[in-house]
């Protein structure tokens, strides 16, 4: 490991507004924020700028920024703090691991931004708005809490309006060419590292909002799921096993 990375590890453990795999945290965030707003997630949020982003416009709103990469978090704590952003934390955990660190209904919204598309499709299970997310959203979200997904992949999105129809949730908002639609919500505007990437290549930056049904449909149509998918790869293909450029 890299001097730097030693050198903000170790400024990460005395930074306030960051928790690493912390302890009886489930029910207890309005606590730690010291007020009823609600809370706002933001998963693999990288250098967390949407986290930063979103904190900025609205502050009665808590944001939590969740990733596993300490030295990406370290941007996003140092900024905050230099900010003074009292409505934002990070949480250094793994995201499949979610439910260990927040209680039932204790949030009130999800974002998930330019997160790895995972395109191959063995590795589908991976994408954040596979069902078998969902499920763990599912456990955690207010009833009709929404989810926000922001993506350059046109696979990711066309995905997730997929498992959207076949899992019975509700869609408030489709944008297939973010920037080409007037009048977008000041939100929709904040850009990440990965972002002005560009990595898939699209030059098209695509969103949906959607929230959970009251019963998710159970796992059994994940296998239907994963059939549709490998049905809809082109026979020339190699089983979707499409390189993941994703850094």
């Amino acid at each position: 490991m890299g001097q730097k990375k030693l050198v903000r590890f170790a400024e990460l453990e005395t930074f306030s507004n960051v928790l690493q795999y912390p302890a009886s945290m489930p029910g207890t965030w309005n606590q730690f924020f010291e007020n009823t707003n609600p809370i706002v997630l933001e998963l693999a949020c990288g250098k967390g700028e949407y986290t930063l982003g979103l904190a900025g416009i609205y502050p009665r709103k808590n944001f939590i920024g969740v990733d596993q990469k300490g030295n990406r978090l370290w941007v996003g704590a140092k900024k905050a703090i230099q900010h003074n952003l009292k409505n934002v934390a990070f949480l250094r955990i793994q995201i499949d691991r979610i439910t260990d660190f927040f209680g039932t209904e204790e949030v009130d919204e999800i974002w998930i931004t330019f997160p790895d598309p995972q395109l191959r499709i063995s590795k589908s299970k991976k994408r954040l708005t596979h069902p078998k997310f969902l499920r763990l959203y599912y456990q955690l979200l207010k009833p009709n809490g929404k989810i926000h997904l922001k993506t350059d992949s046109p696979d990711l999105y066309r995905f997730t309006k997929k498992v959207i129809d076949m899992y019975g949730c509700t869609l408030y908002k489709d944008l297939d060419d973010v920037y080409a639609t007037p009048g977008i919500p000041t939100e929709l505007h904040i850009k990440t590292h990965y972002e002005g990437l560009d990595i898939a290549g699209s030059k098209r930056v695509h969103y949906l909002c959607f929230s959970l049904p009251g019963q998710l449909p159970s796992k059994e149509m994940d296998a239907v799921l994963q059939q549709f998918l490998k049905d809809e790869t082109p026979s020339n293909s190699t089983n979707g096993e499409e390189p993941n450029t994703q850094p």
